[in-house]
């Protein structure tokens, strides 16, 4: 995926890979998304930069406006209870404040998922907003919530119609059971 072009208030946007040169951009913009959220710890831009330490940054893509990081989007492994592989969690994602309301955070949805399915992934969870995230297609899922995770927000996509119904857990770097570089 070298890029996708989408507009976005009347600009073109562009979506790609990270590259290394976006990592700093990236941290600052996922700090400013989530800051002063009711719903954050403050320790996105630390999860991003754990994942991508780890090996565990499965895919992450951009969205560029002039040269300018203004959203992101991460997809990391998830574990399947019933063994199954392709799993994978959406998060963080983040879109620059004054770039909100824009389409972009679902542009980067739909591009992020469109690379997971020409992965042959299984689906892909997530946990968040019951109101937006349906609109993308996941569907929420509490019977299926992994122990301790919110289950009123969990929400799954399968992208992979044989996939069959189980629990999938996020990553441990999501609960700090393995140690955060």
């Amino acid at each position: 995926m070298g890029g996708l072009k989408v507009r976005a208030r009347d600009s073109e946007i562009l979506i790609r890979f990270e590259s290394p040169l976006d990592i700093a951009a990236i941290h600052d913009l996922t700090r400013r998304a989530f800051l002063g959220k009711t719903y954050s710890q403050g320790d996105e831009p630390d999860l991003i930069k754990a994942l991508r330490d780890s090996g565990a940054l499965t895919l992450s893509l951009v969205a560029v406006h002039e040269g300018v990081v203004v959203g992101h989007v991460a997809f990391s492994p998830a574990m399947a209870l019933d063994g199954s592989d392709g799993w994978f969690a959406l998060g963080p994602i983040a879109v620059d404040p004054p770039w909100q309301r824009q389409g972009i955070g679902g542009r980067l949805i739909r591009a992020g998922l469109d690379r997971l399915t020409a992965l042959q992934a299984s689906g892909c969870v997530l946990i968040g907003d019951t109101g937006y995230y349906p609109r993308h297609g996941f569907v929420p899922r509490p019977d299926l919530a992994p122990a301790g995770e919110p289950a009123e927000h969990f929400m799954l996509i399968k992208l992979d119609q044989r996939a069959v119904d189980t629990v999938v857990s996020f990553h441990p770097i999501f609960h700090g059971l393995v140690a955060k570089p």
